[in-house]
């Protein structure tokens, strides 16, 4: 809804307001909407696939099978994160997600304000893991920059990739001491 009152605003606004023709709205808009679309059309996807894990009590037997895995929380809410970040490709759906399953793991020990925030960053962290193709922030940088799929791979993935683990190195050391 928001986006379709803000292309109307703009059609008024840049358009009609400076004496465009409809053929010319029409023309920009058709150039212009087309990548966006594919770009929301992979977000959807990924936000459907995170209300299905909800939804379907997947997220709930997760949490209770990583009771009995014996890894830290902040390791294991890192891991879960990364897994959902590169299988459905959405970040605030691998964030939600994975603070589902983790709330639960959280709620029976006894934590910190501090540690939670950094179980967060954590999340957090493993959210922005190996953007790649089914991922709509991939498909931005590379149409909006104007750079093959394969050089995509190669710059931006390797960058959140890295920018991923350093956020989780950093959220795990400062755990240790708080």
């Amino acid at each position: 809804m928001a986006l379709t009152l803000a292309l109307f605003l703009a059609y008024y606004l840049l358009g009609i307001r400076r004496g465009w023709s409809r053929k010319s709205l029409e023309t920009v808009s058709a150039s212009s909407l087309k990548p966006v679309g594919n770009i929301l059309l992979v977000v959807g996807a990924g936000g459907v696939f995170g209300a299905v894990l909800k939804g379907s009590g997947v997220a709930q037997a997760l949490s209770d099978t990583f009771n009995d895995v014996g890894l830290p929380v902040i390791v294991l809410s890192y891991l879960i994160s990364v897994v959902l970040r590169v299988a459905q490709g959405s970040a605030t759906v691998a964030i939600v997600t994975t603070a589902g399953i983790v709330a639960p793991l959280l709620a029976e020990g006894d934590h910190s304000q501090a540690f939670v925030a950094l179980v967060i960053m954590a999340i957090s962290a493993g959210s922005i893991f190996a953007s790649h193709v089914n991922d709509g922030g991939f498909w931005m940088v590379a149409k909006y920059f104007g750079i093959s799929e394969r050089d995509t791979l190669r710059t931006w993935t390797v960058l959140e990739s890295v920018l991923s683990v350093a956020g989780f190195v950093v959220a795990a050391a400062l755990s240790l001491v708080v």
